[in-house]
């Protein structure tokens, strides 16, 4: 098997091969037996795919850049390991970075994990292990824990096979960060990898029991519509406050303010992921969402500064950890429901409720911990309502008089010190002249670009409380600050998939565009909206989630709808989907495995490798997390990247270290394999990158049209995708694209529009002679893999037509 070795191979040669099973012959054994054929990786160890990423790590190449030449891991440091430098127990400076992006991932994987945990125990003792599972019009109703663990469930109970794999996948990740352990840059990113495709089991197991069991909407393209946005909120209600990632213990609140019939009466509201499941809740059949949101963790502090809420809820995930220091000096009870965030409050779960009560309404408590959650429901609504009276009597003072604000904008010496340390840097300095002369205007335009990290108020040498003069000056566009959300609608159905999985896979449908992720935007939530609308014009299908999802529903077109009211969300070309909450991304990929298997009849029990290569090679999907900031954002994109679909991360996605580049010139890095004979063929280089950065929505918006095109697309596919990628780099670069020509296989491959002019280019500038016989089209394009571990895969490929 020579052969091998050198990633070619001949139909002889397969005749010849033997698989060995060795350590995953147990993990066989546990798999219930399924209709269909078993793949060869069910529950795959740490080193089981490792043949897969090496060969995804070397088209696609990783890329570092330190923040810092030390390395502070134990106490053999500091080692310098500048140059090529080692430190004490060895590790090299690719190594320790690649350790540390592999850090990032366990973390983003652990908390979604941990979230699922959560949610499962509670959801199981309070529906029982036998509720079923129900997701909608699907008979796969778990892709991504099907391909990756060959489980395929039925009930609630047997959703914890699959947890109890991925937390100890988790536990094995993590030995390897210790120091002494693994020293090979190349293996720490596998194992990163690894854990990114660990994460989306653990997001998709956390939000298929939470579908099931609270009756949110299922593969539903008309979930109901929401409002979104600090101007909603009616302030002259009592108001309680909701922030965080697990919505089990809200929906007691929610239940209880109906039972009580006080949904008139009380205002309730959230930020963050709970804030969209909360919409979610009781909408099955189209009912109103029963809550309102806010936004992102961006709005976290400004919310609070608002002196608004009477009651804070914090469960757990992206909750700021000064929340009860902030709510403390506003008179605003916290109570954490999570023992992820305990904020050092007493544990008074097991005590009356009107005792509780007594406590926080006198402030003789800042707060509490109540993890049982029949107690919360009852606990937070009476508490607003008797808050809000107490807080008003005593004349609680948030956001500055338009007098003091007058004060604080002169105090300003312009050191421009909190421009420094903005993470945006926002023209502060330029705004406070604005607004000392009473032009609030440049304020207004910084409410939506700040992130509301209060870095600025921290080095700010005449302790202006910057964040509340923006808010104080941006009360205007605050108040009008009104959109709409489509609650997350969850997976994409099998009937969709089986109506438009053609279109994606031959090209005619461009793509998809999934807009994932936080919000430490560049240049504020806008940007999301021209992104979207451009390629939502353009017939790409997009999605979103989490907080992209949320901010994208936060401006109208010229007729006053938001980008949800203006496009269905169904899930065919030219329409827009909102999946869900961060654990909702799951489905995006899960999305990608239902094509292989409901059109292309691939079977995906246990058989991770071959739906990869699929994906990657037919299936027209970037993601992009163009604000990503949190542990999580990194290992959602790496768990998409070992699937095969690339991910672009706006300009501070760079402060992760770390990316994953092709190089386009490097021709021997750009084959795969025709499905009709095994012949071993060029492709263009696309997609040229697994994670990538780029500065700029004029940067970002070709990059997708050019990284959507696949070997699969037929001449129709290639045609329309060539067309929109040459268009978007004239109407946001000003030129045409350099490589344009790289992806013309066929005459017919060209733009119509101008087929005639660049065949003229193609003889002039690039010396083609027009014998285009000579580039096929590829029908089942594969990308080369270690034959010896796959022969019934490469066997099925050969036979392909």
């Amino acid at each position: 098997m020579s052969n091998v070795t050198t990633g070619k191979f001949s139909i002889e040669d397969l005749e010849n091969v033997q698989v060995t099973i060795e350590n995953i012959v147990g993990a066989i054994e546990e798999v219930e037996e399924t209709e269909e054929e078993m793949g060869v990786t069910p529950k795959p160890g740490i080193s089981s795919l490792r043949h897969w990423d090496f060969n995804l790590l070397n088209r696609y190449e990783p890329i570092y850049t330190p923040m810092c030449d030390q390395c502070c891991y134990c106490t053999f440091g500091k080692c310098d390991l500048s140059g090529n430098k080692e430190g004490a127990c060895g590790i090299d400076m690719k190594a320790h970075q690649a350790r540390e992006f592999l850090l990032r991932v366990i973390t983003g994987a652990s908390a979604h994990t941990g979230h699922g945990r959560h949610l499962l125990h509670h959801l199981i003792e309070k529906y029982g292990r036998d509720h079923p599972i129900d997701v909608g019009s699907s008979n796969l109703k778990t892709p991504v824990m099907q391909t990756v663990t060959g489980y395929k469930p039925e009930t609630l109970g047997d959703l914890e096979k699959a947890l109890d794999y991925v937390e100890e996948q988790i536990t094995q990740l993590l030995a390897t960060i210790h120091m002494g352990q693994e020293g090979e840059a190349i293996d720490f990113e596998s194992k990163a990898l690894h854990g990114g495709m660990l994460d989306h089991v653990g997001m998709e197991i956390s939000d298929i029991a939470q579908i099931s069991c609270l009756k949110m909407p299922k593969s539903d393209p008309e979930s109901p519509l929401a409002e979104i946005g600090m101007g909603c909120i009616d302030s002259s209600k009592p108001m309680l406050l909701t922030i965080g990632h697990n919505v089990s213990g809200v929906t007691n609140i929610i239940d209880y303010i109906d039972e009580q019939g006080l949904s008139d009466d009380i205002e309730i509201a959230g930020l963050c992921c709970t804030a969209i499941d909360m919409t979610r809740y009781n909408t099955d059949e189209g009912d109103e969402p029963k809550s309102k949101v806010i936004g992102s963790l961006a709005k976290e502090l400004k919310m609070i500064r608002s002196g608004v809420p009477d009651v804070i809820v914090v469960d757990e995930q992206c909750v700021r950890a000064d929340i009860l220091r902030e709510a403390q000096r506003l008179s605003i009870p916290v109570i954490s429901t999570n023992d992820k965030i305990m904020y050092g409050l007493k544990d008074r779960s097991n005590d009356n409720v009107d005792e509780i009560l007594g406590d926080l309404e006198s402030g003789n408590e800042p707060g509490a911990l109540i993890l049982d959650f029949d107690k919360l429901g009852e606990l937070a609504p009476r508490l607003a309502m008797d808050m809000a009276p107490i807080r008003e009597e005593k004349g609680i003072k948030s956001l500055p008089t338009s007098e003091e604000l007058q004060e604080l904008t002169e105090r300003c010496v312009h050191c421009k010190e909190c421009e420094l340390v903005c993470p945006t840097n926002l023209s502060i300095s330029d705004a406070m002249s604005a607004a000392e002369s009473g032009d609030f205007a440049p304020f207004e335009e910084l409410h939506d670009k700040c992130v509301a990290c209060g870095r600025c108020e921290q080095v700010c040498p005449k302790d202006i409380p910057v964040l509340n003069v923006i808010e104080k000056s941006a009360q205007r566009v605050i108040r009008e600050e009104k959109g709409k959300l489509r609650s997350g609608r969850g997976q994409v159905s099998d009937p969709e998939i089986r109506e438009e999985g053609v279109n994606l896979v031959l090209g005619t449908t461009p793509g998809i565009i999934a807009l994932v992720g936080c919000s430490n935007y560049p240049e504020g939530t806008k940007d999301l909206y021209r992104i979207a609308d451009e390629m939502l014009k353009r017939n790409y299908i997009v999605v979103v989630s989490g907080c992209s999802a949320m901010d994208l529903g936060m401006y109208r077109n010229e007729d006053g709808n938001t980008l949800y009211e203006e496009y269905p969300g169904k899930f065919i070309k030219g329409n827009l989907l909102n999946v869900g909450s961060c654990v909702s991304n799951s489905h995006i990929t899960g999305t990608a495995i239902k094509v292989a298997s409901i059109f292309a009849q691939r079977n995906v029990t246990g058989n991770f490798e071959e739906i990869a290569d699929y994906i990657l090679n037919r299936i027209g999907a970037v993601g992009v997390a163009w604000g990503a900031y949190s542990q999580k954002a990194s290992s959602i994109a790496t768990g998409c990247n070992r699937f095969g679909i690339p991910v672009i991360i706006g300009p501070h996605g760079s402060k992760y270290r770390r990316a994953l580049i092709g190089k386009p010139y490097d021709k021997d890095k750009w084959t795969v394999y025709d499905a009709r004979n095994g012949e071993e063929l060029q492709i263009p280089p696309s997609p040229e990158f697994l994670l990538s950065t780029v500065e700029s929505v004029e940067e970002l918006m070709p990059m997708l049209a050019k990284n959507c095109m696949r070997p699969s697309d037929n001449n129709m596919g290639r045609m329309i995708k060539l067309t929109n990628y040459i268009e978007l780099s004239e109407k946001y670069l000003g030129v045409m694209p350099e490589d344009w020509y790289q992806f013309v296989r066929t005459e017919t491959d060209l733009p119509l529009t101008k087929r005639g002019d660049l065949l003229k280019k193609l003889e002039s500038e690039h010396g083609w002679e027009i014998d285009w016989k000579k580039k096929k089209i590829i029908s089942g394009p594969s990308m080369k893999f270690d034959v010896s571990s796959q022969p019934t895969n490469v066997k099925r490929l050969c036979k392909e037509a």
